[in-house]
């Protein structure tokens, strides 16, 4: 039962959910271009619309595959695959993951062995994603009408609008930011005696918290070049015009280059540097 993360079963589910979303997307291009035809849309213009919009989509596709690297080690290849392919991205899948592990003692950094905590993260992942596609076209064109009727009365409202849509965008990047800076991963862990065996006291088996992953040098360094390149591709898009169409990589490719400094920090720099934390590695909490 190891590899039930990646069963024949698994795979199924990802070629049906994979199929079901590639002919939904063959089916409206074919309605989409039919109907450009009977407006009298030129084919040199439907072709070239379809091909931005093909190059386009590969910026957030490349933030979807980081997500798979980051959601694999411990979930597999399959899950995190299904549920990208519908609907997801790296901030709301690896937060509902994480929260789920760390209140079941587990953690992304490490693989997940126990189907109950496999299930409880697919659970908490797809829950989480099913219910704005329920819940919000119920109660978005209303919330909408009224969020757009409060905040167009005049142009003082209009920019505090703007100012609220703003500061909620930069509250859900603070939490990142916060973790990268002073955050730890603590699991639960059986408390073993000197042959490396549980402790079992009163027909219960002893535990304690251990800290499995901890901020240090290196996710602050990382984090510092991911701003840093993320602050030099934004100029170079605003600067140059001929790169403006190119702004929606940005993030993405600030990410890979941050990531990728992050591995030469940790050749390049003293071990003392690198592998500095601020709560030990494998301390009892």
């Amino acid at each position: 039962m190891e590899h039930f993360k990646e069963s024949g079963a698994m795979y199924a589910i990802a070629f049906g959910v994979i199929a079901f979303i590639a002919a939904q997307s063959f089916f409206f291009i074919i309605k989409s271009w039919k109907h450009g035809k009977e407006l009298g849309i030129k084919k040199e213009t439907l072709m070239n619309t379809v091909t931005s919009s093909i190059l386009f989509s590969v910026a957030p596709a490349i933030s979807i595959l980081v997500t798979v690297f980051v959601l694999a080690k411990a979930l597999g290849v399959i899950l995190p695959w299904i549920r990208l392919t519908v609907i997801g991205n790296l901030a709301y899948e690896t937060v509902a993951a994480e929260t789920a592990l760390n209140n079941l003692g587990g953690s992304l950094s490490t693989e997940i062995t126990d189907m109950k905590q496999f299930s409880t993260v697919v659970w908490a992942m797809t829950i989480g994603s099913v219910f704005p596609l329920t819940f919000l076209p119920i109660v978005c064109k209303k919330l909408q009408k009224k969020i757009g009727g409060a905040v167009s009365k005049d142009e003082k409202t209009a920019k505090m609008g703007d100012i609220l849509a703003a500061a909620a965008f930069i509250g859900i990047i603070s939490a990142f930011i916060a973790r990268a800076i002073n955050g730890c991963t603590v699991t639960t862990e059986a408390v073993l005696d000197a042959n490396g065996n549980e402790i079992i006291e009163a027909g219960k088996r002893l535990t304690q918290k251990v800290v499995t992953e901890s901020s240090g040098a290196l996710s602050i360094l990382t984090l510092i070049f991911a701003i840093v390149f993320m602050l030099i591709f934004m100029k170079l898009c605003k600067s140059i015009k001929s790169l403006e169409k190119f702004e929606s990589f940005a993030m993405p490719l600030a990410m890979f280059a941050a990531m990728g400094c992050a591995v030469i920090f940790s050749k390049v720099l003293p071990d003392s540097i690198a592998n500095f934390t601020w709560y030990e590695i494998g301390k009892a909490v």
